[in-house]
Formats: C-alpha cells, structure tokens, sequence
C-alpha cells in the first residue's frame, strides 16, 4: 500500500503549467515539521515535493499560496534520471490525489464552510464537521471519565 498523508507549509506560490496536450500540471514543495524534537535544539523540517495533475493541479494553484497550510494525500514516487554530467540519479516526489484547506478563511472563521477537492469526486464539496453541539462548538466538555463513551 503507498499513501502518504502530509500538512505542511507551500514554500512558494504553486503555478499551474501544461503538458503538450493539454493537461494541467502543477509541481511544488511543502515544508513538514518533524513530530520530534531534540532536546534543546530547533524542530527540524523536511521539505517534501509534490505533484498534481489536472483538476487537483487547478485547484492548488487557485486557491493556496505560499505560506498556507495545505493538507494533502497522495502516493509516493520515484523516478530515475541522469543529471548534466552524466550521473545516475533518482528523485522522489508525492503525486497527489487529494488536496485541503487546513486553516478557515480569514474573512469567516467557519472552517466547516471550506470548499476541498477530492479527486474521486469530480465536483467540489463543503467539509463538514464530525459532529456538532448545541452552542455551535464542535466539541463538547466531558466533565468526568463517567461521562466518556468507552
């Protein structure tokens, strides 16, 4: 099984591009803090990159900009090349099949609003929260461990 899911950070503005027939293509690299951090030193990134094709590709390249968090899923994938000087090398890179707004959009803090592309679906659709409470919080205070469903 190859599925990889990351929330990063676009490190510069995707561009949409074409293939010579036609097809949107966009490449471009987010930043991934490591879970981990060593005791007194700074937590580490990894700087990941990414390609999307076609509805996916027009979709980050319309609505994320450098600096945005993005959550994305998709597979990953090697390729092999040979530089200028004549080396063998390889190059990987995550081909995604599914993008996401991370945060609300500044102008409504209602992120369950937030259009999301999905790649098995052929048309937008709006995120919904998981569940909601009656003082329209998504979450609710458990007051104690009697009241926890398990």
């Amino acid at each position: 099984m190859n599925v990889i899911c990351l929330l990063g950070r676009l490190v510069a503005d995707p561009e949409l591009k074409s293939t010579q027939n036609g097809v949107a293509v966009t490449s471009f690299c987010i930043a991934v803090d490591r879970s981990y951090q060593p005791k007194g030193q700074e937590r580490q990134t990894d700087f990941i990159n990414c390609v999307a094709w076609r509805n996916t590709a027009e979709f980050i390249t319309r609505y994320f900009r450098k600096g945005q968090r993005i959550a994305l899923q998709g597979s990953l994938q090697s390729r092999n090349y040979n530089d200028r000087e004549g080396n063998r090398r390889t190059a990987y890179e995550v081909v995604i099949d599914n993008a996401s707004f991370v945060d609300p959009k500044s102008s409504n803090s209602d992120a369950a609003a937030t259009p999301r592309y999905d790649n098995q679906t052929p048309q937008y659709t709006e995120a919904q929260p998981a569940f909601s409470n009656t003082n329209g919080s998504d979450f609710e205070e458990i007051l104690s461990d009697d009241d926890l469903p398990f």
